[in-house]
């Protein structure tokens, strides 16, 4: 017998499989695509604001949209889970220290705008998988090894020869200048 909670679980793993939802977080500029109907059409509107507030409660997720329209604010929660949201997209991440920001309701203009949250880029993809040893590789290295230190050994005997008449060079002009005085 299945509790309700892994019915829950099961129906979330297979809406995820289906729509790819973003990581987002209260203070984060969203933009949700919501499907409306329209007599026998259907057609997306994008409703684009600051995340206020956000629940995870498997497949009772919710989140709330807020907005300045036309000089009034407006609020939207959405089911994350929900058939009427077709996407969301993370416009730009806010940098808060709260998790329901609610004291935005009594701000406008200035005031009400969050900090954007800079997130560092490495440049090296984590993603990437590692080349699988095999014994030619392997062999291969141990060979490219036992080579190196030869010719690190000429490259600094010919890097000797190269710097010695430079140092004879700096000398000869140390001499000059003590002749001079």
């Amino acid at each position: 017998m299945k509790t309700i909670d892994e019915i829950n679980q099961a129906n979330v793993k297979k809406i995820n499989a289906e729509k790819q939802l973003p990581d987002f977080f209260p203070g984060d500029i969203v933009k949700v695509g919501v499907r409306i109907t329209e007599g026998k059409r259907d057609r997306i509107q994008y409703f684009e604001g600051v995340c206020i507030s956000k629940k995870n409660k498997n497949l009772n997720s919710s989140f709330t949209v807020r907005k300045i329209s036309f000089g009034e604010g407006v609020e939207r929660t959405f089911a994350l889970y929900s058939p009427i949201v077709n996407s969301i997209k993370v416009v730009r991440s806010g940098k808060v220290r709260r998790a329901k920001l609610y004291y935005l309701r009594d701000r406008t203009g200035k005031s009400a705008r969050i900090a954007e949250k800079i997130k560092k880029k490495i440049g090296i993809d984590v993603d990437i998988k590692s080349e699988q040893v095999k014994e030619e590789n392997v062999a291969t290295t141990i060979e490219d090894k036992k080579e190196e230190p030869k010719s690190e050994g000429l490259k600094s005997e010919a890097e000797k020869e190269v710097s010695k008449p430079k140092e004879q060079k700096v000398e000869t002009k140390k001499e000059s200048t003590k002749k001079k005085k």
